[in-house]
């Protein structure tokens, strides 16, 4: 997760996310329905994709797999950023993540970690982390636990509600893909940078297909809000990930991201075949 938050306040923004999606979603055509039930990006197939897509944009890598042990600063005022989705110190999602490890596994490598991690959210200290953190997090990637626990947050902070609030919307494969970049990147909290807020702000140009409009337009709309909103952060001030990747497929009417898929983020160039 990309915005700050307290504890109480992740809780409060899970609750209110979950109660939204679980919220009736507006008809839309039969048409429409099928497309979704179909091709969804919870399907095996696209899910890898996605990962992918988003390892490209994270790590300059095809290989997610190989980020499990990953940790560095980059240095965005969000401590350290690791893990397969990029879990950070100062927004949350890590402390939640080794929470999560400990439950399942007590007096694990990062358990002893718990209470700095606690004291470091919201801010880019190290206090209490360093110099151990960045090595026993990856002694700790070597432990089959941990890396499903990465899977399972990755998918209950990020990856399950893009999806659900996607099909909710009506969109296809890339919509929702579209969604999960961005709850990835910014988060879902309150601020006006973050996901729930971006989609807001594309709402105001043009309806989803759930609210009977075109996907292509709603999405146009919904990348246009989401430029808008990483030009306000000079960490995420460049927008590849969106002008050479997304809008690519967008422009080549590829609504299901069915392969080859090739795309350029950062300069770099990648293919999927």
């Amino acid at each position: 997760m990309r915005n700050p938050s307290t504890p109480q306040a992740r809780r409060t923004v899970l609750a209110l996310l979950g109660a939204a999606l679980a919220a009736p979603a507006l008809p839309y055509s039969a048409h429409a329905a099928a497309d979704v039930r179909a091709t969804g990006l919870d399907d095996p197939a696209k899910k890898e994709i996605a990962m992918q897509l988003v390892s490209s944009a994270e790590n300059s890598s095809l290989d997610w797999k190989a980020q499990y042990p990953y940790i560095e600063d980059i240095g965005d005022g969000r401590g350290y950023t690791a893990g397969i989705i990029g879990f950070c110190s100062g927004t949350g999602d890590m402390l939640d993540l080794v929470e999560l490890y400990t439950d399942r596994s007590p007096g694990n490598v990062l358990a002893k970690y718990l209470p700095a991690l606690r004291r470091v959210d919201g801010s880019d200290s190290h206090d209490g982390l360093d110099p151990g953190f960045p090595g026993d997090w990856r002694r700790a990637a070597r432990d089959s636990a941990f890396r499903t626990a990465q899977n399972d947050e990755r998918d209950r902070v990020y990856f399950d509600p893009a999806v659900r609030q996607g099909k909710a919307d009506g969109l296809r494969v890339l919509g929702q893909f579209a969604y999960y970049d961005a709850i990835v990147m910014h988060g879902d909290g309150t601020d006006p940078l973050s996901f729930r807020n971006i989609r807001k702000r594309a709402l105001r140009s043009a309806k989803p297909p759930a609210q009977g409009g075109d996907e292509v337009t709603y999405l146009d709309a919904f990348l246009d809000a989401r430029v808008w909103a990483m030009k306000q952060e000079e960490a995420h001030s460049d927008t590849s990930r969106v002008d050479t990747a997304q809008r690519v497929f967008l422009r080549r009417r590829n609504l299901d991201l069915d392969p080859p898929l090739d795309w350029q983020v950062y300069g770099d160039s990648y293919h999927i075949g």
